[in-house]
């Protein structure tokens, strides 16, 4: 009897191990409507800088194993917009980026190298899957995961909102033509280089 006893504790403390060394999964699409996306380009003659804010996707993200993170991350193309209106009907129109046949782009986390993690934050170098305007090409870039344990209903506003934070923070470039947008096309108004930078919040409520 006492031998069973002590294997349904070890299972029991087996059992809640587990359970504490499983996974988040972080929600990126923010109620507060704050996440977006920043992206530059420095042309010769025009500079055009705007945003994006039809952010949306969900990443795994193990406090105890940060090199395990994965996700998908997705920009609705609707959403990107530059002070000039019309420059945004032409970015957001057929001969650009072309949002009524190519609505969002994603890219999708498959591995973490370099990974460092101090106190609250992991560094590492992300690789994955950019897909815009249908074209798929595999980046990496340097990243940032800030875990922010409890911190959900500090960051809402409400206190009895309980969960978890995760703030990503990464930055940059792509090459226009190597995904199609008018390739080698109005260089000296449009770069041929687009700098982004994201600073996203993700959350894991707890019922």
């Amino acid at each position: 009897m006492k031998l069973v006893t002590q294997l349904l504790a070890s299972a029991a403390l087996l059992s809640s191990a587990v359970a504490f060394a499983a996974p988040l999964s972080f929600d990126f699409k923010d109620p507060k409507g704050v996440n977006n996306v920043l992206f530059n380009l420095d042309a010769p003659l025009e500079a055009i800088s705007g945003t994006g804010t039809g952010i949306a996707g969900t990443v795994s993200f193990d406090p105890a194993n940060p090199a395990a993170t994965t996700g998908r991350i997705t920009l609705a193309t609707s959403s990107l917009t530059v002070g000039n209106p019309m420059m945004k009907d032409h970015l957001q129109g057929k001969m650009w980026l072309d949002v009524a046949t190519h609505p969002e782009i994603s890219f999708e986390a498959t591995a973490l190298s370099n990974v460092k993690t101090v106190g609250d934050k992991t560094t590492a170098t992300v690789t994955g899957k950019l897909t815009i305007k249908g074209v798929t090409k595999e980046l990496s870039a340097p990243v940032s995961l800030t875990y922010l344990p409890g911190k959900l209903g500090a960051r809402m506003g409400k206190a009895d909102l309980k969960g978890d934070l995760l703030v990503l923070r990464t930055q940059f470039s792509v090459n226009r033509s190597e995904f199609g947008i008018m390739p080698g096309k109005n260089t000296e108004k449009v770069s041929e280089t687009i700098d982004l930078t994201l600073n996203l919040a993700g959350a894991a409520a707890q019922n």
